[in-house]
């Protein structure tokens, strides 16, 4: 009877041990996944600070590019223009120093849509100069494939296939590199309008506004 004693006690000593470890590891792991969860948040909140400063980069380069070769550079005086045009550089300089570089995950098939979509980019892209008014329809069917809202003209519908296929953030460069191309458009178009016809212009730019 003392040894049956014994061995239940010994018995109840190991699954008091055994019910003790197991709650301490469920608790350890409970701590460790709120732990991650925590961190997860600050590496999401990390890879959108670092997209918004590469958007930011991207923006400032091109403000940058746009005033070396706006119009109001052909209104100042030499001295002037030189003065202006070395601080631009500066500027421009400066901000190429600045290195950002979020990379995106993507499967296989994510890479190859990708590509797709950057080659069907770039083939309008290097028609610009052949025949500016195509092009910018093609773009502006291109953006309208990768945008939500109803588009003003007609959707490039194997595009935007292609786009549908690619990584979420890479969605996004997509649409903000074609809507400078645009803007990069219609900033030249004014521009060669001002050179024909400065005065009428200048004033449907000014009734515009």
């Amino acid at each position: 009877m003392a040894q049956a004693r014994i061995s239940a006690k010994a018995g109840d000593g190991q699954l008091r041990g055994r019910f003790f470890r197991s709650s301490s590891m469920a608790d350890c792991s409970s701590r460790l996944l709120q732990n991650l969860d925590q961190l997860e948040l600050r590496v999401e909140a990390l890879r959108d600070a670092a997209s918004a400063m590469e958007q930011e980069k991207e923006t400032l380069l091109e403000m940058i590019h746009n005033i070396q070769n706006c119009q109001d550079m052909r209104h100042i005086s030499d001295g002037e223009r030189e003065e202006l045009s070395l601080t631009a550089s500066r500027l421009m300089g400066r901000t190429l120093t600045v290195e950002v570089s979020v990379e995106t995950i993507r499967n296989p098939q994510q890479q190859e849509s990708l590509l797709h979509a950057t080659k069907m980019i770039d083939e309008v892209v290097n028609k610009l100069l052949d025949n500016l008014e195509d092009s910018k329809s093609r773009l502006m069917s291109l953006y309208g494939a990768c945008t939500s809202e109803v588009p003003s003209g007609p959707i490039d519908q194997k595009f935007q296939s292609v786009v549908i296929g690619c990584a979420i953030e890479d969605q996004k460069k997509i649409k903000r590199r074609l809507e400078t191309l645009l803007r990069n458009i219609e900033n030249s178009e004014t521009s060669v309008m001002l050179l024909e016809h400065p005065k009428s212009t200048v004033q449907q730019l000014c009734n515009n506004k």
